[in-house]
């Protein structure tokens, strides 16, 4: 027995894919306009913000160990 898909569930599915693409690329775009940071800039920002975060890791790991 053949199973028979209806076409315009298919496209109605593939049409919200789409959209939701759209609207992530658009708001990923909007957050680089704003911070107005040169590649090197973004660059440095993110390498401190992550020596930040692995400090608070470690920092953690060593409470847990210590219990």
């Amino acid at each position: 027995m053949v199973n028979i898909v209806n076409v315009c569930e298919i496209r109605g599915n593939k049409d919200s894919l789409v959209k939701n693409m759209e609207k992530t690329q658009e708001n990923s775009k909007g957050k680089r306009k704003e911070d107005r940071l040169t590649t090197s800039q973004r660059k440095q920002r993110d390498s401190e913000l992550m020596q930040q975060k692995q400090k608070a890791a470690n920092e953690k790991s060593m409470q847990t160990k210590e219990k």
